[in-house]
């Protein structure tokens, strides 16, 4: 049976009332954005997720907003997603993080770790390979006609700087080696190629195996440490360019110093910290990757 006009009017006050009601606490910050964080999956994917939703979390309590960690695929897909607008705040390597932000205009460099300032890669090679370890870059000749492999194509530690010092020894990547090189993924797996045999040389993240060492899961009587690289800039955070449009004027600065005052104060701090294999994080700039950019340029991975 309908309702007369006025009854119906009358019906309908209460409900527009709460629904007026629920309009204004979105208003007052109910309703605030998820902050999407992620990172290249350089490393294994189990150790990735626990250091980001670490980060996560860190950044929940701090800035008192929702955090998501969002995995990607692949390097290329972290650079199309945070061109996109699809992530605000990513953990790049030093390749990479040019490519986004030059892709990105008003993307924002917000911080690093201690240890990127002065990054390093290791070539390792198989035991059967019959490399013995060497004092410095020219020694890397002793990969010719090896069966070798990279990281990532967009590596910065597990590619673009092994090119450019093996270039610096005299060695082709494209035509020294026993085919063509591999590319294995990850860090990780490089080690895991190399212990195989599966390829008789690579290289990758000092860090990764640093850490790989410490927790015993190389095998040294089947892979030799041949040479650990010059320093170089690496791994930063990149904030995108419509944070303040979506979270408020401001929040970008906010973001960074979140990033910044990451000192292992808290137990909090500690474990974010020992996860991502830092003691701090500092201030970081664009020209401290000038030099990722021009090789970057040079072996066509920077356009």
């Amino acid at each position: 049976m309908c309702l007369p006009m006025r009854n119906l009017a009358a019906a309908l006050v209460p409900a527009l009332l709460l629904l007026a009601g629920c309009g204004g606490g979105a208003a007052d910050g109910d309703d605030r954005p998820t902050l999407r964080i992620s990172a290249i999956p350089d490393q294994d994917p189990a150790e990735l997720t626990a250091r980001e939703e670490s980060l996560a979390e860190y950044l929940a309590s701090t800035l008192d907003v929702e955090v998501e960690y969002v995995p990607v695929t692949d390097y290329a897909a972290s650079v199309s997603l945070f061109r996109a607008g699809d992530l605000d705040l990513v953990f790049y390597g030093g390749l990479t993080g040019v490519q986004a932000r030059l892709q990105t205009p008003g993307a924002t460099l917000l911080a690093q770790r201690d240890i990127d300032a002065e990054f390093r890669s290791v070539f390792i090679a198989h035991a059967d390979a019959g490399i013995e370890p060497v004092d410095d870059v020219a020694g890397l000749t002793a990969f010719e006609g090896t069966r070798f492999t990279f990281g990532s194509e967009s590596s910065t530690s597990g590619r673009l700087m092994p090119e450019f010092f093996l270039a610096e020894a005299g060695v082709d990547s494209a035509s020294d080696f026993t085919g063509r090189p591999g590319y294995s993924g990850s860090h990780d797996a490089t080690i895991d190629l190399v212990e195989a045999g599966s390829y008789e040389g690579g290289v990758l993240n000092v860090q990764v195996w640093e850490a790989r060492n410490e927790a015993g899961t190389v095998d040294r009587d089947k892979v030799v440490e041949v040479f650990t690289t010059p320093v170089y800039s690496d791994y930063h955070w990149l904030g995108g360019p419509g944070i303040d449009e979506r979270f408020g004027a401001g929040f970008t600065d906010e973001l960074g110093t979140a990033l910044l005052d990451l000192d292992g104060s808290t137990p909090q701090e500690e474990e974010v910290l020992e996860r991502y294999g830092a003691g701090e994080l500092v201030p970081t700039d664009a020209e401290s990757y000038d030099r990722i950019e021009e090789i970057g340029r040079q072996l066509g991975l920077v356009s």
